[in-house]
């Protein structure tokens, strides 16, 4: 799992549906869709269910969201800590 691929999973969720998430993240459908299906294959669970032309999450999915947006604020954090020693280091 890489942040990557949670970040595709959250854009998706968010809008459900596959191409609005894709393009904003400025990646392509394909992208966004490979990077859900190694995330589905990789732990043997089905995150979305296909409805049409839209997504519905399933309740793995749901499960699964709000501990990915946990993760990414996490990620987001330590990014910041970075930074901020950064800013240290050159003032």
């Amino acid at each position: 799992m890489t942040l990557e691929q949670l970040r595709v999973f959250v854009e998706v969720a968010e809008r459900l549906h596959m191409t609005r998430a894709a393009e904003a993240l400025h990646i392509t459908q394909s992208g966004a869709s490979a990077a859900v299906a190694a995330l589905e294959s990789r732990y043997g669970a089905r995150l979305f269910d296909r409805v049409g032309r839209g997504l519905a999450l399933t309740e793995a999915g749901r499960v699964f969201l709000p501990e990915a947006r946990a993760v990414l604020a996490s990620a987001a954090a330590a990014e910041q800590a970075l930074d901020d020693l950064a800013g240290l280091k050159r003032g």
